[in-house]
């Protein structure tokens, strides 16, 4: 529709997407529907939240693996910082584990990415009015497979040995003892039933535990 049969109050969307090609594509199909402005475009994490103050988006739609923060961490800011902007979480990741991340950090819906642009603009639209839209199948794998059964601290754990690190690196970057921190991978190796911290971190990821 063109722009002069627009009316007169779109909803302005940010969109967060660290794929160029990606991002580029979703701003111009959005911006097809006659409703919808797409007001701000990053490919970062961390400037999630500076670009939703200044421009003031209703919908921020998020993907979750950003550089710098990820969607689910951005989500959760923009709760206390900008209390007004509706999040819709959209990405290639359908797991249980980060559906309900998601909730907890106040998303007000989640989508995958494999979806047609039209069901993804209702999804915007239906957000605004208050409403929660979680991808069917995903919602229904994610109240089988129940919560995390990792604790946050064995999480920042996992997340601190996944560049090599040894205990010792572990326990100096989180102020947590080296005997502390070999109880919490064996704790997580235990919990997610894999044979060692590697195996763990790759189960927990795939889980969206992480």
């Amino acid at each position: 529709m063109p722009r002069d049969r627009r009316p007169a109050r779109s909803i302005r969307v940010l969109l967060a997407e660290d794929q160029g090609m990606m991002r580029g594509a979703l701003a111009l199909l959005l911006g097809l529907e006659p409703d919808i402005e797409v007001v701000a475009q990053v490919g970062a994490g961390d400037a999630i939240v500076d670009a939703a103050l200044v421009h003031r988006p209703d919908v921020a739609l998020l993907d979750i693996e950003l550089p710098g923060m990820s969607g689910l961490d951005a989500a959760a800011v923009l709760r206390e910082e900008a209390p007004g902007c509706r999040v819709l979480i959209l990405t290639t990741f359908g797991r249980p584990g980060y559906l309900r991340r998601a909730m907890e950090a106040g998303a007000a819906g989640f989508l995958v990415k494999d979806g047609p642009v039209e069901e993804l603009a209702e999804a915007i639209r239906r957000v605004l009015t208050g409403e929660t839209v979680v991808d069917p199948a995903l919602a229904a794998a994610a109240l089988s497979a129940g919560p995390s059964p990792l604790t946050s601290r064995e999480c920042d754990v996992l997340k601190a040995s996944a560049d090599g690190a040894t205990a010792a690196d572990i326990a100096a970057r989180l102020h947590l003892s080296e005997s502390t921190v070999r109880n919490y991978l064996s704790a997580a190796i235990g919990k997610t039933g894999t044979r060692n911290r590697t195996e763990a971190l790759r189960e927990a990821r795939r889980q969206g535990w992480l």
